[in-house]
């Protein structure tokens, strides 16, 4: 797995120093710090990539930075956001710094125990903001990180995150993944300013936040496939340097995965790298394409199926690494197909609005009406005349996204078997989602937002509902 995930012979397409010895960076040769200390750089892609973060400290006992990190930001005054949980796990250790340098800060602990990354979290966060504060530190992982992000960017100030657990590749990227009118959505603000990853206090984090960070990780095998076959079929945006990137991060972490659960520190302090690079790779393309696809959509389907219904749902990486296993099965049912035009125009002869609205409102519930104004008013994925032009480039290109298919995806079992090693939740009844709320995610993933998914692909082919969906 670890040798797949880094080669990168046949997926480039090309050198990392472009054509005819163009001297462009060698990213994947630079450390992390070089990396954030680069300031940017032109990419053989044609575009500058460059990330917000400034400062990063990863490392046993890297809390005794938190002021250094705070003044990277150009901070003076903090205004902190952590949850019951995080609190415990950090400010023991975080309150003697900021008290030893006399480091100014107002605190925000959120009373609910679980906090939803939605519109009253965040607002919660803005009635309770200093607006002398001119720094945001957040304490926690996924979802406070998620918040300090959006608050950061309504409030005009930088955000500081402190590191709880190693459960998801959020920290460094420049997008936030929120509930928004009960969908979720990715809304691209901007990274932290500084990160500081302390693996004494990451370590012993829950062994299910451990879990949660390599199903998260899994999940790229998938992200880095949809994103090529996307820019094969729809000419989306696609940059070769930053997947290769990506796949380092990825044989970094299924290298050392199996140490997680001795909660090894050496494995500890390579996961956070990961998860960590996994999102510069994302503020480098300004979009999430490195680092999710299907498998995302399965996890965000189920978690706005439970909000819906008021029940609870699991840890997102914990379902993403169930949805990446679901979405390896149903790309091992593609490599036995082949594209039926007779087929993909009779699908979409007999689509109907309305039916399609009627199943909407089926799978989303009181959020379907959102899902049918974004479809009608700004994405039109079910226009025929779409789904024909990409048809055709499907059908022209079959031989090439099998290609695609061998040279990014792992064997099915080879990913079954290191998340059994590690005893993580495999199929989605052991997360307690029925078979039929697993076929409905799948059909209502492509509806969510206007990202080419397996999926979409699918569905384009006239066989979205003819794939057989793993229970």
């Amino acid at each position: 797995l670890c040798a797949r995930a880094y080669n990168e012979s046949s997926k480039t397409g090309r050198s990392l120093f472009g054509e005819e010895g163009d001297a462009f960076m060698d990213i994947l040769n630079q450390s992390l710090e070089e990396l954030i200390n680069a300031g940017g750089f032109d990419c053989a892609c044609g575009r500058h990539h460059s990330c917000g973060l400034k400062y990063l400290k990863i490392g046993p006992g890297a809390v005794q930075y938190l002021v250094d990190a705070l003044k990277a930001a150009g901070g003076t005054k903090a205004f902190i956001i952590c949850d019951k949980h995080t609190e415990a796990a950090a400010w023991a250790k975080a309150e003697p710094v900021l008290a030893a340098a006399k480091f100014p800060y107002k605190k925000f602990v959120f009373p609910m125990e679980h906090v939803e990354p939605d519109e009253y979290a965040v607002g919660s966060c803005l009635m309770a903001f200093d607006p002398s504060c001119d720094v945001i530190l957040g304490i926690g992982s996924g979802v406070v990180n998620d918040c300090c992000k959006v608050l950061a960017h309504a409030v005009g100030c930088r955000s500081v995150i402190l590191g709880t657990a190693p459960s998801m590749d959020g920290y460094a990227s420049n997008s936030s993944s929120m509930i928004q009118n009960r969908i979720k959505v990715s809304l691209y603000n901007a990274c932290p300013a500084a990160i500081v990853a302390d693996t004494d206090i990451i370590r012993l984090a829950p062994m299910r936040m451990l879990q949660a960070g390599l199903g998260d990780m899994l999940a790229k095998y998938v992200a880095l496939c949809e994103w090529r076959i996307s820019h094969l079929v729809t000419d989306e945006y696609y940059c070769a340097d930053i997947a290769a990137l990506m796949r380092k991060a990825l044989a970094r972490i299924v290298a050392v995965a199996p140490k997680l659960k001795d909660r090894d520190a050496d494995a500890v302090q390579a996961t956070v790298e990961g998860l960590i690079l996994s999102g510069l790779a994302m503020a480098y393309a300004e979009i999430s394409r490195p680092a999710s696809g299907l498998e995302h959509y399965f996890s965000h389907l189920w978690e706005m199926m439970a909000l819906d219904r008021g029940t609870p749902y699991e840890l997102h990486g914990i379902q993403v690494g169930v949805g990446t296993l679901l979405t390896l099965k149903i790309y091992d049912w593609i490599r036995t197909i082949r594209p039926d035009r007779a087929k993909a125009e009779a699908f979409m002869s007999s689509f109907t609005d309305e039916a399609w609205q009627e199943q909407t409102r089926r799978i989303f519930g009181k959020a379907a009406q959102a899902v049918i104004d974004a479809e009608h008013n700004q994405h039109h994925k079910n226009d025929p005349e779409r789904q024909r032009k990409h048809f055709a480039r499907i059908e022209a290109h079959w031989d090439e996204i099998l290609k695609i298919i061998d040279e990014e995806l792992p064997p099915t079992k080879d990913i079954a078997a290191l998340m059994a090693s590690l005893e993580m939740p495999m199929v989605p009844a052991d997360l307690g989602i029925s078979a039929e709320d697993t076929h409905n995610a799948f059909i209502g993933s492509r509806d969510i937002r206007d990202k080419y998914l397996t999926s979409t692909m699918l569905w384009e082919m006239g066989l979205m509902y003819e794939t057989p969906i793993p229970e």
